[in-house]
């Protein structure tokens, strides 16, 4: 499974140049609203250095990393959920991502319009937050009725659906998002299919100007991290003017920029690890001749489920699983010598996936 996310903000915040700069996808960019017409979809590789090392440890044919895909949608305004600006046509691309990048703009530039007059990130995270509680208010109170009119039947799924429905739109009602409603996994895969905005989880990034970016401190960021406080949120400071010049750089062209800017790592570096923790994703290997790969799966996949995501016949004819760590695997130099030593093991249909984990499943169908 990979990971995709939407980048969401107003208009001039920097979501797309924040776009190309990751993607290098070269989306248009200007300074106006609505530059964005239709999403841009760009798909990123996972930079990791474990597999690089399995890579020169194996020497495989093929070294295949694990990918997150990025749409930029088009800036949402005030009124989006009714049609304002470009509207409910990209609300619907937000429901297909499995999280949102809340871009916001947290640097003054007179040359750069901001759709509201000044440049207020509390206000503008609430403008499209109440946009997307707006457009979730919509389906639910759909939904409702149609579930309402189906209690006729008797089904006891209907009257289980209608309260979960009652419940996530009193909360909408009062203008808060539907992840502040306390859901058990049976109620939320009762809902599954609205695909509603306001549950999915969100991550802001705090877009500075290029000669704040080792500032974290300052006012404008502050708001943005008070509030990802309150939500139990990620928030990532970001520069999308340095990300673009990153983009352009090679590899140790890059990491001298960095030093000069005195940070550790890109944008899209935290950006990545900061929507692994959102999602509570981890990676795991295979490696074989012909090929090292890198997959991601959920925190607590069993090896079967982990088998799956490589393919469905691998986890329903799952027999068990050859596993080290990759640390183990490096530390002894082959797996001949991880067997040896004892730290290549067979594990059960029971067993949980650990980050960095390298796989070899035995199935049979």
């Amino acid at each position: 499974m990979g990971m995709k996310c939407g980048i969401v903000g107003l208009p001039n915040v920097g979501k797309s140049t924040l776009f190309n700069a990751i993607t290098e996808a070269g989306a248009d960019s200007a300074n106006y609203p609505f530059c964005t017409i239709d999403p841009n979809v760009g798909i990123v590789e996972v930079p990791d250095q474990r597999l690089d090392k399995l890579t020169a440890l194996i020497e495989p044919q093929e070294t295949v990393p694990t990918a997150i895909e990025f749409v930029d949608i088009a800036g949402l305004v005030k009124g989006a959920s009714k049609g304002e600006g470009l509207g409910n046509k990209f609300l619907g691309n937000i429901r297909e991502v499995d999280a949102i990048i809340h871009v916001v703009r947290c640097f003054d530039d007179e040359n750069i319009t901001h759709v509201e007059g000044n440049v207020d990130p509390l206000r503008d995270i609430e403008i499209i937050e109440m946009e997307l509680i707006l457009a979730d208010l919509e389906s639910v109170s759909k939904k409702l009725e149609k579930t309402e009119r189906q209690l006729k039947t008797g089904d006891k799924i209907y009257q289980e659906q209608f309260e979960v429905l009652t419940k996530v739109n009193e909360v909408l009602e009062e203008g808060n998002p539907a992840r502040n409603v306390d859901l058990t996994a049976q109620e939320e895969k009762l809902i599954r299919d609205l695909n509603l905005l306001t549950l999915k989880p969100v991550l802001y990034a705090a877009n500075v100007a290029e000669d704040k970016i080792g500032s974290a401190d300052k006012q404008l960021v502050t708001t943005v991290k008070n509030k990802a406080e309150e939500e139990d949120a990620e928030v990532v400071v970001i520069s999308a003017q340095v990300e673009a010049e990153i983009a352009e750089l090679s590899g140790e062209e890059k990491e001298l920029f960095l030093e000069e800017l005195g940070i550790k790592e890109s944008g899209l570096d935290k950006l990545i690890k900061a929507g692994y923790r959102l999602l509570g994703l981890i990676t795991y290997f295979t490696a074989g001749e012909k090929e090292v790969r890198a997959w991601t799966v959920r925190e607590g996949a069993t090896a079967p489920e982990a088998a799956g995501v490589i393919h469905s016949d691998m986890e329903r004819g799952f027999i068990r699983a050859e596993v080290v760590s990759y640390q183990e695997l490096i530390g002894a130099g082959s797996f001949a010598q991880a067997r040896e030593a004892g730290t290549l093991r067979l594990e059960g249909k029971d067993y949980i996936i650990k980050d960095g984990d390298v796989c070899h499943f035995k199935f049979n169908v």
